[in-house]
C-alpha cells in the first residue's frame, strides 16, 4: 500500500463480507475506515451472501476490471423443494414441492450445467435494460425480457446432502448468477430450488483465507488498516510483465509509446527502475506498446526513476 497525495490509501482490500450488507454499503464502511475519498469494487455479492469481496482504493480503481473479469468460485446451499421470487432467501418461498430426487439424479444434473452455455440474469439484478436496472422493474412489479448471458460453469461438486438442502462448490465464469444456477438446478430436478447460503471463496488468484473483516479494521485504526491494503500491481500479477529502462519509463508515464519485446498477452503490465508499477499497456504493433492506463506519478521526472 501507498498513500498519495491527498493522504488517501492506494490498495487493494481483501473483505470478508458479512450478511445483510449490500456491497456498496460494505466499500462505503471501508472507505470510512480506512479514511479513504476513492474507492470501488470488483464485483458486488448480494446482501445475503458473505465472503470474498475485494475492494480498490486510489490508483488502484484504475485496474480492478482485471479481477472483475476473473473467475469467481463459492460454496453455495441449495434448498430443494422450494423456490422464491429472487433464487435466495431475500424473498419468501412462493412454491413447495415434494423432493424425490436420488444422489445419483443429482450428481447427474450438477454434471449437465458443467461448460459453456447461455444465462438468464434474474430481475433481481444489476443489469441494465432499457436504461433501467433489472431491480427496478422487480421492484415496480415488472418483468422484462432479458437477453441471455454467455457464461462457463467450471466446477459444479455435491459436497454433502442434509435432508433437503444440498451443499455445493461452483467455480464459474464472471457474470455467473449463482442463485440462477440453483434455480435451473432446481427445474432441472423437478422440484424446484433456491440458494440459503452462499460464500465465495476466491475471486482471480486471491482466496478467503487472505480475507479479513469489519471487526479487525475498527479494531485497527485508520494508519493500521491502511498496513492491511495490497499494492494496487497485484491486480495485474496476470500480465505479462516488462520492467522498462529510466528512459522508457519517462515515456511511458507521459503517455508514449515505448519499445518491448515480442511476448504473449494484448496487454502488459509496465513497470520502472526499483519494480515501481506503471501502469497497463496494449501492444499495437510488432515490438510496440502504447499506454492503457497509467498510475499517477504526481508529476515525476526523470530522476525519480534513478
Amino acid at each position: 500500500m501507498k498513500a498519495d497525495r491527498s493522504g488517501g490509501p492506494d490498495g487493494v482490500l481483501l473483505l470478508d463480507k458479512p450478511a445483510g450488507i449490500t456491497s456498496t454499503r460494505a466499500l462505503a464502511k471501508a472507505k470510512r475506515l480506512l479514511g479513504s475519498l476513492k474507492g470501488g469494487h470488483t464485483g458486488t455479492l448480494d446482501p445475503f451472501a458473505t465472503g470474498l469481496l475485494p475492494l480498490v482504493f486510489g490508483e488502484a480503481t484504475k485496474f480492478s476490471r482485471f479481477l472483475i473479469d476473473s473467475e469467481k468460485s463459492y460454496m453455495a446451499t441449495l434448498r430443494l423443494g422450494e423456490e422464491t421470487p429472487t433464487g435466495d432467501t431475500e424473498s419468501a418461498v412462493a412454491t413447495r414441492r415434494e423432493v424425490d430426487v436420488s444422489d445419483a439424479a443429482i450428481e447427474a444434473a450438477l454434471r449437465s450445467f458443467l461448460g459453456v452455455q447461455a444465462q438468464i440474469p434474474p430481475m433481481h439484478s444489476a443489469v441494465h435494460v432499457g436504461g433501467r436496472r433489472l431491480y427496478d422493474y422487480a421492484r415496480a412489479g415488472e418483468e422484462v425480457e432479458r437477453p441471455a448471458r454467455t457464461v462457463e460453469i467450471l466446477e459444479l461438486a455435491r459436497l454433502a446432502r442434509r435432508g433437503d438442502d444440498l451443499d455445493v462448490r461452483v467455480r464459474c465464469s464472471k457474470g455467473t448468477y449463482v442463485r440462477t444456477l440453483a434455480q435451473d438446478i432446481g427445474a432441472r430436478l423437478g422440484c424446484g430450488a433456491h440458494l440459503v447460503a452462499l460464500r465465495r471463496t476466491a475471486v482471480g488468484g486471491f482466496d478467503l483465507d487472505q480475507a479479513i473483516g469489519f471487526e479487525t479494521l475498527e479494531g485497527d485504526g485508520i494508519p493500521a488498516a491502511r498496513l492491511r491494503l495490497l499494492v494496487p500491481e497485484v491486480l495485474v500479477a496476470s500480465l505479462a510483465r516488462l520492467d522498462a529502462g529510466p528512459d522508457d519509463a519517462v515515456r511511458f508515464g507521459h503517455g508514449q509509446e515505448i519499445g518491448a519485446p515480442s511476448g504473449p498477452g494484448a496487454e502488459v503490465a509496465v513497470f520502472g527502475p526499483g519494480g515501481r508499477f506503471l501502469g497497463v499497456a496494449s501492444r499495437v504493433g510488432e515490438g510496440r506498446l502504447a499506454p492503457l492506463r497509467l498510475v499517477s506519478t504526481g508529476g515525476a521526472k526523470h530522476p525519480d526513476f534513478a
